[in-house]
């Protein structure tokens, strides 16, 4: 090895060394302690190694409600979001005058505490018994019957969520498509208009084709953010999320640690390897989509 390749090693070492003390050794302790059944975090000591761990977490109901809300909040929240985000960055990319007024106004939810968020989302949501809440009274305003988001039926609950997480997601794609909007060339357009194209198709031919690298990256970080979500949930619904059906995936695997069944680091880390498991089959899924539709 040459005195170049050398120096470029030693440049590398402090992240090499942060990744495999913070990242590579954790991953492959848990999945240890995945196989080790009835291990206790006191005394160290397991009975034997198997599947069991894991075939407890696939019948848990909590981890199979935890696993159902995870998926629904995925299909819910990315498209939506990132298409939405696509809209509001398109229109922004047209107001030249105020575009990065607009910017900082929409950017705003992102920089604020989530917790504080989620309570203000509570407030508006929550029926009690001095208040509707606003959003039943707009709802009552139009006609319609009163529905207690926080505490009634699953659906008006998944729909609080959803809407929540769309709303924290969305100044940062908003931010980062209208960055790349704004660095495709006008050049492009220019020579379109001269062929008489329509809006549209300019849209779908240059604006989509050209942008396609960040919106894979959105997609990619979008489902890999929904997979990890916990602190949403909590924010509108307290940390009894097995109570209020709620939960996710990463909120079992942490009450399965901390919480009131908390105590059961392999079961926990059973969860934990199916999670990776999803989001890495998911990652890959979209990586072979996106040889066809992104261009480089």
């Amino acid at each position: 090895m040459d005195n170049k390749n050398m120096k470029g090693w030693l440049y590398l070492l402090p992240a090499v060394l942060f990744l495999g003390v913070f990242m590579v050794y954790p991953l492959i302790d848990v999945f240890i302690y995945s196989f080790e059944e009835g291990y206790n975090s006191a005394s160290q000591t397991y009975f034997g190694v198997g599947l069991y761990n894991y075939s407890y977490v696939l019948h848990d109901p909590y981890f199979l409600q935890a696993v159902k809300n995870t998926f629904i909040l995925v299909i819910f929240t990315v498209p939506i979001s990132t298409g939405i985000a696509l809209l509001i960055s398109v229109g922004l990319n047209s107001i030249k005058p105020l575009r990065e007024l607009y910017q900082t106004i929409y950017f705003l939810p992102y920089v604020t505490n989530t917790l504080a968020v989620g309570l203000v989302f509570m407030i508006l949501f929550k029926k009690t018994p001095y208040t509707e809440g606003l959003v039943n009274l707009i709802l009552n305003w139009f006609g319609m019957t009163s529905v207690d988001f926080i505490d009634g039926p699953y659906w008006a609950k998944m729909f609080v969520l959803c809407f929540y997480t769309v709303w924290v997601v969305l100044p940062f794609k908003i931010l980062v498509l209208t960055s790349a909007l704004a660095s495709v060339k006008q050049d492009y357009y220019n020579a379109a208009k001269v062929d008489g194209t329509s809006k549209f198709r300019m849209f779908t031919k240059i604006t989509l084709p050209m942008i396609s690298p960040m919106l894979f990256y959105l997609i990619i970080t979008g489902f890999i953010g929904a997979f990890k979500a916990y602190s949403d949930a909590v924010a509108i619904f307290g940390t009894d999320l097995n109570a209020a059906e709620m939960n996710t995936i990463v909120g079992y695997v942490y009450d399965m640690l901390y919480g009131n069944s908390g105590g059961y680091p392999s079961y926990a880390s059973a969860a934990a390897i199916i999670l990776f498991a999803i989001v890495l089959t998911i990652t890959c899924i979209n990586l072979l989509v996106s040889k066809k539709h992104v261009h480089y």
